[in-house]
């Protein structure tokens, strides 16, 4: 580690934000301080640990911006961190947001699933999050299938099966009241704000029609209805007899470890939690306010409240997000916050021990490593594998690793040209795309490119790697007959001696599985039933053009499916039309 005494006595003791740098002067870390030389001092003296110590093993230098206060700091932290991405910032572990359940409100409304419910929409009335969301296409599905709104998002020229299964009333064509549409919105609104009964009523009644007819089947699939609006609308047994609607937060840190809890209160009942577990750097409470900023801009609905633990700078946040905060001292809201930290600290207990005995694994596998490349840094990795159909319609997939870590939202799909017959030629083209595309981009280069296979695939990627002037450390694990990884090699064609029951082989191996499983699933992906467009745009010959064609022409992939080569040529020529119905036999 350098020596930065006599730079940090020229800090500030002003609040402002920080930025860590590493050798080749990429910021690794941003931070924000009241007390920027305190702050910056805390991590070059005394004992640090797990991430903290992969952070200082890895400065070089460091940067900071004074600023007027401590909300500017706040401000100008999350600009640079999502401006550079920092390696060691907090990184939320789900790639999705919570979804939400939409009641549109338009002359004739749809009810459905959102996501990002941040971007521009019509007036709606919007219910969530739900952090199960098999929960919320149930609950989706139930009121479809109750009521009958509008399903389509366009209107057509005619009415569809929906009309004809009595799960819409036809608002193509024919004149629907007013009124109706209203009463159906307001049965739909209660229900969603948590009262069942209307919908469980007319569940029942239905049932019992139903039996009286003897159409069993149907009574039983409505009974199951009752038994999932139990199971996916029941709300936890916290009620604060008032019609409070709030996100509450709270935490627990202990041994650099952070478990936050996330309590959303909807019409005065529990309706949903959150909990993620992270590694702190210095100071846990600054993490927890780094961590909400970037949960609630993934695609959670800022709360038009937020209540928090005294530990927390409610005054920073309330300014930030321009919301009320609530601190509370006593009542049912402070034992509802104390209980936030209660369930923050059981889940953390829960999995500490396992936490640190990983972290632990990945310190030593990540040090053994440097000591075999011979390198003073070796943290992002990137890996490449390919899938196909009987030797055509190749795809490519690149996995994304920090530290051994999965880098889910850094992960890529890649479709190849339609002219590659086999697996170099595939991994040549995707090795040429993703590192130009670094190169024109200024993306982050790896450290450490991984390659699944042998001499001959590390000879591809050191070609390309040299062909575009970049210089990137490439090993290859190497596979027996039986499939199973046996050793690894360095890209001067040297096995490595790294033993088969060390953690470094172990975490490689999770390396080549996870690369194998995301390729092999983008395949499927593109196989299954719906995915029209994606299987037409990896059957080769068939461009932009004839792909619009056939999308037109046929309509689906069943028809598309069931058409004959014959068919297929009245839009295509003979050779494409051979090759797609082909393709299309082994879907």
């Amino acid at each position: 580690m350098k020596d930065f005494r006599e730079k940090l006595a020229l800090v500030p003791t002003k609040p402002g934000s920080y930025q860590m740098k590493s050798k080749d002067g990429v910021i690794i870390y941003v931070g924000k301080a009241k007390n920027l030389r305190n702050r910056l001092k805390s991590y070059f003296t005394g004992t640090v640990t797990g991430k903290t110590r992969l952070l200082v093993e890895d400065i070089d230098d460091f940067e900071y911006i004074v600023t007027s206060s401590e909300l500017e700091s706040l401000i100008l932290e999350i600009t640079l961190i999502k401006k550079y991405d920092p390696k060691y910032n907090i990184l939320l572990k789900d790639d999705k947001s919570y979804p939400y359940i939409e009641l549109t409100d338009e002359k004739y409304p749809i009810l459905k699933i959102v996501r990002n419910v941040k971007r521009k929409r019509k007036k709606a009335h919007l219910y969530g999050p739900y952090p199960n969301a098999s929960a919320a296409r149930k609950t989706v599905n139930i009121v479809n299938r109750i009521y009958p709104l509008r399903k389509c998002e366009h209107l057509k020229k005619e009415v569809c099966l929906y009309y004809h299964i009595h799960e819409c009333l036809g608002y193509c064509t024919k004149n629907i009241d007013p009124q109706t549409i209203e009463e159906m919105k307001k049965e739909i609104i209660t229900f969603l704000k948590g009262d069942a009964s209307i919908i469980s009523k007319k569940i029942q009644e239905e049932m019992l029609r139903a039996s009286e007819n003897m159409n069993y089947e149907r009574a039983l699939e409505l009974k199951t209805m009752l038994e999932d609006i139990d199971t996916t609308l029941k709300k936890q047994k916290i009620d604060l007899n008032k019609n409070y609607q709030f996100d509450l937060v709270n935490f627990y840190s202990d041994n650099n470890y952070l478990s936050i809890e996330i309590f959303f209160i909807r019409q005065g009942l529990l309706f949903g939690r959150h909990n993620e577990i992270i590694q702190t750097m210095v100071d846990p409470s600054s993490e927890v306010i780094e961590y909400l900023t970037k949960f609630y801009d993934k695609g959670a609905m800022v709360p038009k409240e937020l209540y928090l633990p005294t530990e927390l700078d409610g005054q920073l946040l309330g300014d930030y997000f321009q919301i009320k905060v609530v601190q509370p001292q006593r009542g049912k809201l402070k034992n509802l916050v104390d209980l936030a930290r209660e369930n923050a600290k059981e889940h953390l207990q829960a999995e500490e021990e396992t936490l640190k005995k990983d972290d632990e694994l990945r310190l030593e596998a990540i040090q053994e490593l440097k000591n075999l490349l011979g390198v003073e840094q070796v943290s992002r990795m990137e890996s490449f594998d390919n899938s196909h159909l009987f030797g055509t319609f190749y795809v490519g997939g690149m996995v994304v690793f920090e530290d051994f870590l999965p880098m889910k939202d850094e992960y890529r799909k890649f479709k190849i040209s339609a002219d590659v017959k086999d697996d170099l030629g595939a991994m040549r083209e995707v090795l040429y795309r993703r590192y130009y595309k670094v190169l024109m981009e200024d993306l982050p280069k790896p450290d450490l490119i991984v390659m699944d296979g042998g001499k001959t695939q590390i000879g591809v990627a050191k070609e390309i790697i040299s062909s575009l002037g970049l210089s990137i450390p490439i090993i290859g694990l190497v596979k027996d007959d039986t499939h199973k990884t046996s050793y690894i090699m360095n890209d001067r064609f040297e096995i490595l001696n790294v033993s088969k029951n060390s953690n470094l082989f172990l975490f490689f191996t999770r390396i080549q599985e996870e690369v194998h499983r995301y390729a092999i699933n983008y395949h499927r992906q593109i196989k299954s039933k719906g995915a029209l467009s994606s299987v037409l745009d990896v059957v080769p010959g068939i461009g932009e053009v004839r792909r619009k064609e056939l999308l037109k022409h046929f309509g689906s992939l069943k028809r598309l499916k069931e058409a004959s080569v014959a068919e297929l040529e009245e839009v295509v020529s003979s050779d494409v039309a051979k090759n797609l119905f082909n393709y299309l036999k082994e879907l």
